[in-house]
């Protein structure tokens, strides 16, 4: 009765939702992409997986795309005659994951209607379906099952902020999570967090954070120098990398830069925000700070009028962040200062450099804990108190040192979830 009420409720539901797909795409000036929402991949495309077998793993947006990378590369490396298919939802999610080397074919995620899903399962045949943190649909997940396809969430993590509402709607998700094969966990609050939503206990266990698994490295002067050099950067100059910022907290970021350049005259800022169609709407704040900048994709390599003390760097593409942190002195990880939930702490610590976050990480609730054990980073509880943190680590190379050394020790001592996943999706291949 369950899977009756939703479909009929997803036939009235699918003019808004296509309309909804529709203003997204234009307004971000992007193609529409109905054909694959709706199964229709051109048989060019799937020219790409031929007759082998085909390991699906779906990862929604940016976020679950670069954490599902050491998963990807683990995959390849095992299963070198497999196919291996990656599906976003959102339109960042596919340029990250077009540019994945161990991928053969990226598609967007179907709509969870009917028609669309069983026709996207018959097309692709899939032997497995890896689903990166916690995406649920009754549809998908149903059509999946009834044909015999494991089913496996990876790196799967319930926040505290989510936690409730999903709760409160068990009754709508247990359907689908009582169909899952396996669910790999972060930790045993998530794990506890599942089940009480309806999964099996049976079938349900903690695999650990693949966002640990990410390559760690010391930056080489040589390589910092480079990148330095890509970016029109001075090599004196010390990098602050504000990442992943959010609206509200680019005005306290610039606020806190203006307060630093007053003691600190060959102090740099690199302007990240989370989503890339905001560069508009923050260049004009910085327009009306009377901040100078440059745009990323308005920097002439041939020209290469180098940066002063002072500007901004306004970046306004996406899949450059790693390079970013790994020029760097010192990062400001954003959607800490707003109540977003936060973000990954363990990108900048994966090239040793130390980061500043604010007290807002319900969704890295683990991994902020975790830097703050190891000492790889400094958590500020207000606004008012970044300046203050980063000028304390801006006077003190030594302790940016250590606190990057910290946080590549954190690293080290806290992988091997991705071999753990493996070993589960090994049952089912």
């Amino acid at each position: 009765m369950f899977y009756v009420l939703y479909n009929i409720l997803s036939i009235f539901l699918l003019i808004p939702v296509c309309l909804y797909h529709l203003y997204r795409s234009l307004s971000r000036g992007r193609p529409p992409a109905f054909a694959e929402r709706f199964g229709q991949i051109p048989t060019e495309e799937l020219k790409k997986i031929g007759q082998r077998p085909v390991i699906w793993l779906h990862a929604v947006s940016v976020g679950e795309a670069i954490a599902a990378r050491p998963l990807l590369q683990a995959l390849r490396k095992r299963y070198p005659d497999h196919a291996i298919l990656v599906s976003n939802t959102t339109e960042t999610g596919r340029k990250i994951a077009t540019g994945f080397p161990e991928k053969d074919l990226c598609i967007y995620f179907p709509f969870d209607f009917l028609p669309a899903v069983g026709r996207t399962l018959d097309r692709i045949k899939p032997a497995i379906v890896i689903i990166m943190e916690t995406e649920i649909w009754p549809n998908f997940t149903r059509e999946a099952a009834r044909r015999q396809i494991p089913l496996v969430l990876a790196n799967g993590r319930i926040s505290d902020r989510s936690f409730s509402g999903y709760l409160r709607f068990s009754w709508f998700f247990r359907h689908s999570l009582e169909l899952f094969s396996t669910l790999c966990m972060q930790t045993d609050t998530d794990r506890e967090r599942i089940v009480a939503i309806g999964a099996r206990p049976g079938h349900t266990l903690t695999a650990g954070n693949i966002k640990y698994d990410i390559p760690f490295r010391q930056v080489q002067p040589e390589e910092r120098a480079a990148l330095r050099e890509r970016y029109a950067i001075p090599g004196p100059l010390t990098v602050l990398v504000a990442g992943s910022t959010h609206p509200g907290e680019e005005e306290l970021v610039l606020a806190a830069y203006r307060e630093l350049l007053a003691g600190h005259s060959n102090l740099f800022l690199v302007l990240v925000p989370r989503h890339p169609e905001r560069a508009a709407e923050v260049a004009a704040l910085l327009e009306r700070a009377n901040m100078p900048f440059r745009r990323r994709t308005a920097l002439d390599a041939s020209l290469h009028v180098a940066f002063a003390s002072g500007e901004v760097l306004l970046v306004d593409t996406i899949g450059e962040m790693m390079d970013l942190y790994a020029l760097s002195d010192l990062v400001f990880v954003g959607g800490s200062l707003v109540p977003t939930g936060g973000h990954n702490l363990l990108e900048p610590a994966s090239v040793g450099v130390p980061s500043i976050f604010g007290p807002h990480m319900t969704n890295f609730r683990e991994i902020a804990d975790l830097v703050l054990k190891y000492r790889a980073g400094i958590q500020v509880a207000t606004p008012a108190a970044l300046a203050g943190a980063c000028r304390g680590l801006l006077d003190d190379p030594g302790q940016r040192q250590a606190l990057g050394a910290n946080g590549q020790a954190m690293m080290q001592d806290n992988g091997g979830a991705t071999e753990r996943h493996m070993e589960v999706i090994a049952r089912y291949l």
